[in-house]
């Protein structure tokens, strides 16, 4: 069904190098992509790479990414992080998950998304429509991120999990969404409610 609804998955932050891609999804937490793409243009026209970005004070970083949530300690995190790129790699964004996590502000799953659209290392960054999702499908009953990336990554084939990641996100926003969620008219909580109907119909036989 996700096939069939987004055959192609672009990345939904704009951006034009590793580096700022890392940078565009470090500022997504708690901020939508629309928004992030709306204040990246000035951000990477003044800081297109890491050495650039670290001569940028956090203040300055600030007054151009205000309107994004928790915005300065997102700009204290960039300043930070491009000084350590700078410093400990050239200028280049490492390009393993215990380098990435390493970096101010990077977590797991801004480090999953890296990993896999910036290096193509397979990865299955949970965030919180794929938790939510993932539980509502029936796929994991995890009580935490970490439980639902590892019953998501048992579930499907390695070579799917990047692209996968994407649609499920694409699905959570058009058909799937946390408030005033109509299960009879979303197209894979219908059937999978149906299916969980049946087993537990035959299950109480």
């Amino acid at each position: 069904m996700l096939e069939e609804f987004y055959p192609e998955t672009p990345v939904p932050l704009d951006h034009e190098s590793p580096f700022q891609l890392l940078i565009a999804v470090l500022m997504s937490a708690q901020t939508t992509d629309k928004k992030v793409n709306e204040v990246t243009p000035e951000l990477f026209r003044q800081g297109p790479d890491a050495k650039a970005m670290a001569k940028l004070s956090p203040e300055t970083i600030q007054g151009i990414i205000r309107e994004v949530g928790l915005a300065p300690t997102k700009a204290k995190n960039i300043s930070k992080l491009a000084n350590i790129l700078v410093e400990s790699y050239d200028g280049e964004i490492p390009n393993t998950f215990e380098g990435l996590e390493g970096l101010p502000g990077v977590g797991h799953k801004t480090a999953g998304v890296v990993m896999a659209q910036a290096f193509g290392v397979p990865a299955f960054p949970i965030d919180t429509h794929i938790h939510r999702l993932a539980a509502r499908w029936g796929l994991s009953n995890g009580k935490n991120v970490v439980q639902t990336e590892k019953d998501l990554k048992a579930i499907f084939p390695k070579d799917s999990w990047n692209k996968l990641h994407l649609q499920i996100i694409f699905f959570g926003r058009e058909y799937c969404p946390a408030r005033n969620h109509d299960l009879t008219k979303c197209p894979i909580c219908s059937w999978t409610a149906t299916k969980k109907r049946i087993r537990e119909e035959m299950g109480s036989r």
